[in-house]
C-alpha cells in the first residue's frame, strides 16, 4: 500500500512533494534568511571555545545559545551534538497557542499525526502504524514510563499531566531503543514538568468552551534552602464529538470524559552532593463509551469506564564529583479500569452463540417483541501495575569525551478476569549506554546501545545506534545516523486468555451464571490466529539531517531538516475482536521522506513552521492463507494515521497594552475519509502587578473542514469552537 494524494481532490497540493501553496512563501523566506551575514558569529565562536575549555558544568551545558536536549541519549547535549532529530515544545508555547488537550501538542511535531479511533479514543503516532492501540512510541513523564505495557496503549485523556505544569516536551523523531528500550521503536516522547521552585506560590486557572469543554487548575507550593514542594489539582472534561451516525440516522453521542488529577512534587536537598525528588499522583474519573459504537459484546447501556490510577516515584541524585553524576530511581504505577455493562441478546441470536456449529452472529439490540432474551452483566475490568528501577551514571571525562550508562529492571503485572482469566507478570531487564566523543572541533561521534531481555518472548534484544555529527561552522551541523530497534508483542497479543463470565443472569439462562464464554471459540476458526506465538517487530533506520542556527541583526533563525529511510519488518497487524482474531507478523513497510522544522524569533515575535512528507509502501508478508482483500486490509490497518503531507505554522506576537496574540494552522491530508485543516486564534491580556499577576484569554478554533477523518462518527457540527480562560497567580 502507498499513501497517496490526489491533486484533483485538493488543488492546494500538486506533485509528489508539494507544500500547501499558502506555506510556500514562508518556506522561501526561511531559505533566504541563511544567506544573511551573521552579526553574532564571533560571539557564537567564543561560546564554543568556552565550552571546550571550561570546567565540568560548562562542558555539560555547552554554555551556548544552541538549544539543549535531554532525551535522545539521556545525556544533556546541544542540538549540534545530538545523534538524531529532536523537537522541543515549551510549556509557554503550549499555553500561548491555547492548546486545550495534551495529545494535540503533537500536531506541532513534523511527522506526527493526531486523531481519534474507536470514536472517542485520542491517538497520536509518528509515521502512522497505528490502528487502535498506540504501540511503538515510548512515553515518559519526568523519567517515568507512562504507557500501559500489557495492552500496548496510551490513555491521553487520563494522563496525570496538567498543561499548566509542563516545562517542555522533547520528542526524539526516529528509533530510540538504544536509550529507552523496546517500545521506543519509532521515537520517544519525554514530558518534563516544571520544578517546584519554579511554581512557588498559588496559581489558579479556569477554562470553559464549546462541546462541554472545561478545565480547572490550581496549585500551591513553597521553597526554602532545603525543601521545595508543590501540590496541584486539575479537572478536565469534555462532551466529545457532537453526534454519531447509525444506519443513516443521527443520534447523540456518549463519548466525553470527566477526569480529576492530583499531583505532589518535591525536592529535598540532603547535602551539597545529594538531593531527593519525590513525586506522587492520583487520577480518577469517567471515560465515556457509547452503547451503539463501542463494539462491546451485546451492550444495551453505555459501558462507561471508571478510572482509578495512582503513581509513586522517587529519585536520588548524587554528584560524586564535578565530573561524575548518577541517579537511582524507583517508581510504581497502578492503572485501574472498571468497565461493566448489561447485555440483552435476543434468544435466537444467543442460541447461535451457544451452538459451536454456528458462526458468531451479528448482534442487534433487543426489542420489546423479543421473548426470553439473554440478560446478564459482563465486564472488561483491567488492572495493570508497573514496578521499575533504574540506575544511571554519567561521567564527563573531559569536554570531548562523555559517557552515560545504566541498568534498568521492570516488572509489569496485569489482572483481568476477562482478558487474562486472572493475573500474570512480565519482567524486563536492560543495560544501556551512550559514548559521545569529539576527536576534532568539527566532528562529534555518538555510539549507543541497549540490551534488553523480556519474558514476553523469553529472548534478549540488542538495539544499536551510531551517529556522526559534522559541525560545518559555528552552529551548523550535518548528521548521519544509523539505528536499529525492536518492539516485542504485549501481554494481550502474546498470551491472551479472553473470555466473558456473565453475572446476575436472568431466567431462563440462569444456569449460565459464572460460566466462561471463550472468545477463542467464538472467533472465525478459518482465519483465527488466537494463541499463536508472535515475534518481535524490527526497524532499521537511516537518517541524514541538518541543524543550523543563524544570528541576524535582531533575530535568531533556526532550521532543522531531516531525511529518513526506514525499513520495518515483521510488523504485527490484524483484527482483535469477538468475531475475528487475525493478528500476526504479516506486514513489511518501507518508508522515506523528509521533515522541516524552522523558527524565527524576534523580540516579542515567534514564528514557527513544521512540515513532513511521507512516502510509505507496505506489502503483506504473512502466510498465504488469506484472500486478497484480507491481505490488503492488514496492510491498510498500519497506515490509518499515515499521511503524505502534514504540518503546522504558528505565530505568537506580543502587542501593546499587555496583550499577546497567537495564530496557528494545522493540516494533515489523506486520512481515511478527509483532510484535517484547522486554524486557531488566541488573544490574551496578561498583567503583572506587585505580588500577583493575572491573565484573561479568548481562543477560537476554526475547522476549515468538518468532515470526519477516521471514523464517520467524529462529527463536529460547528466550524467555530470558542473557549474563554481566566487565571491568576500570587
Amino acid at each position: 500500500m502507498s499513501v497517496t494524494n490526489d491533486p484533483a481532490k485538493n488543488p492546494e497540493f500538486s506533485g509528489c512533494c508539494a507544500l500547501p501553496l499558502r506555506i510556500i512563501p514562508v518556506v522561501l523566506a526561511g531559505m533566504l534568511l541563511p544567506l544573511a551575514t551573521s552579526a553574532n558569529a564571533d560571539d557564537s565562536a567564543e561560546s564554543y571555545e568556552l565550552a571546550a575549555t571550561g570546567d565540568a558544568p560548562e562542558a555539560f551545558s555547552m554554555n551556548s545559545a544552541i538549544p539543549e536536549v535531554l532525551t535522545t541519549t539521556r545525556l544533556r547535549q546541544p542540538k549540534s551534538r545530538v545523534p538524531g532529530t529532536t523537537t522541543i515544545i515549551t510549556g509557554d508555547m503550549i499555553r500561548d497557542l491555547g492548546i486545550m488537550n495534551l495529545v494535540e501538542v503533537f500536531r506541532l511535531v513534523p511527522g506526527m499525526t493526531v486523531d481519534a479511533v474507536g470514536s472517542n479514543q485520542p491517538v497520536t503516532s509518528y509515521h502512522g502504524t497505528v490502528h487502535y492501540e498506540q504501540r511503538r512510541l515510548q512515553v515518559q513523564v519526568d523519567g517515568r514510563t507512562s504507557y500501559q505495557a500489557s495492552l500496548s496503549d496510551m490513555d491521553w485523556n487520563t494522563m496525570p499531566v496538567p498543561l499548566d505544569l509542563i516545562e517542555r516536551i522533547e520528542i526524539s523523531r526516529g528509533p530510540n531503543s538504544a536509550a529507552y528500550g523496546i517500545n521506543a521503536f519509532l521515537g520517544t516522547i519525554n514530558i518534563i514538568t516544571r520544578a517546584p521552585e519554579d511554581s512557588a506560590g498559588v496559581e489558579l486557572r479556569a477554562i470553559s468552551g464549546s462541546r462541554g469543554y472545561g478545565r480547572a487548575f490550581g496549585s500551591a507550593g513553597n521553597t526554602n534552602d532545603d525543601y521545595t514542594w508543590r501540590v496541584a489539582y486539575e479537572k478536565r472534561k469534555s462532551d466529545g464529538f457532537d453526534e454519531q451516525e447509525d444506519d443513516g440516522q443521527i443520534y447523540p453521542f456518549n463519548n466525553g470524559f470527566d477526569i480529576n488529577t492530583f499531583n505532589y512534587d518535591s525536592n529535598l536537598t540532603i547535602s551539597s552532593d545529594y538531593d531527593l525528588d519525590i513525586r506522587a499522583g492520583v487520577v480518577d474519573g469517567v471515560d465515556e463509551e457509547d452503547a451503539r459504537k463501542n463494539g462491546k459484546f451485546g451492550a444495551n447501556a453505555n459501558p462507561d469506564i471508571l478510572v482509578d490510577d495512582y503513581y509513586l516515584q522517587t529519585r536520588l541524585n548524587v554528584a560524586a564529583s564535578n565530573r561524575h553524576f548518577f541517579h537511582l530511581q524507583a517508581s510504581f504505577q497502578n492503572y485501574d479500569r472498571r468497565q461493566r455493562w448489561r447485555v440483552c441478546i435476543p434468544q435466537d441470536l444467543f442460541n447461535d452463540i451457544l451452538d459451536p456449529d454456528e458462526p458468531t452472529p451479528d448482534l442487534r439490540p433487543c426489542t420489546p417483541e423479543d421473548n426470553d432474551p439473554f440478560l446478564a452483566d459482563l465486564n472488561e475490568d483491567t488492572e495493570e501495575s508497573r514496578l521499575e528501577f533504574e540506575l544511571q551514571d554519567t561521567i564527563l571525562f573531559n569536554p570531548d569525551l562523555k559517557l552515560v550508562s545504566g541498568l534498568g529492571y521492570r516488572k509489569d503485572t496485569y489482572r483481568s478476569e476477562t482478558f487474562f482469566n486472572g493475573r500474570g507478570n512480565n519482567y524486563q531487564s536492560r543495560v544501556f549506554g551512550n559514548l559521545e566523543y569529539s576527536p576534532f572541533r568539527w566532528l562529534t561521534l555518538n555510539s549507543g546501545a541497549n540490551w534488553e531481555r523480556t519474558t514476553t518472548t523469553d529472548e534478549g534484544y540488542f538495539s544499536p545506534r551510531l551517529a556522526a555529527n559534522f559541525i560545518l561552522s559555528n552552529n551548523h551541523t550535518l548528521r548521519f545516523v544509523y539505528s536499529r530497534a525492536v518492539r516485542t508483542p504485549d501481554a494481550f497479543e502474546q498470551n491472551p486468555n479472553w473470555s466473558y463470565r456473565p453475572r446476575d443472569v436472568a431466567p431462563p439462562y440462569e444456569f449460565l451464571e459464572g460460566e466462561r464464554f471463550l472468545v477463542e471459540s467464538l472467533v472465525n476458526q478459518t482465519t483465527s490466529t488466537f494463541g499463536k506465538d508472535l515475534e518481535e517487530e524490527r526497524i532499521t533506520s537511516r537518517e541524514i539531517s541538518y541543524f543550523g542556527q543563524y544570528y541576524l541583526d535582531s533575530s535568531i533563525f533556526s532550521m532543522e531538516v531531516r531525511y529518513f529511510n526506514d525499513q520495518l519488518r515483521d510488523m504485527i497487524s490484524g483484527i482483535i475482536n469477538e468475531e475475528e482474531w487475525t493478528i500476526d507478523n504479516n506486514v513489511a513497510l518501507d518508508q522515506e521522506g523528509f521533515e522541516v522544522e524552522a523558527s524565527l524569533d524576534f523580540p516579542g515575535t515567534q514564528l514557527r513552521l513544521g512540515y513532513a512528507y511521507l512516502d510509505q509502501d507496505g506489502r503483506y508478508t504473512g502466510a498465504n492463507d488469506r484472500d486478497a482483500g484480507d491481505k490488503r486490509y492488514a496492510v491498510e490497518l498500519l497506515g490509518r494515521l499515515s499521511v503524505r503531507h502534514s504540518g503546522s505554522f504558528t505565530w505568537i506576537q506580543d502587542l501593546p497594552f499587555d496583550l499577546t496574540s497567537s495564530a496557528a494552522f494545522y493540516f494533515a491530508d489523506e486520512f481515511r475519509r478527509a483532510h484535517f485543516e484547522r486554524a486557531d486564534f488566541r488573544l490574551a491580556r496578561r498583567v503583572h502587578a506587585t505580588g500577583y499577576s493575572y491573565e484573561l484569554a479568548l481562543t477560537m478554533q476554526h475547522y476549515l473542514n468538518t468532515d470526519p477523518t477516521l471514523s464517520p462518527d467524529n462529527i463536529i457540527r460547528d466550524h467555530n469552537q470558542f473557549f474563554v480562560e481566566a487565571g491568576v497567580r500570587f
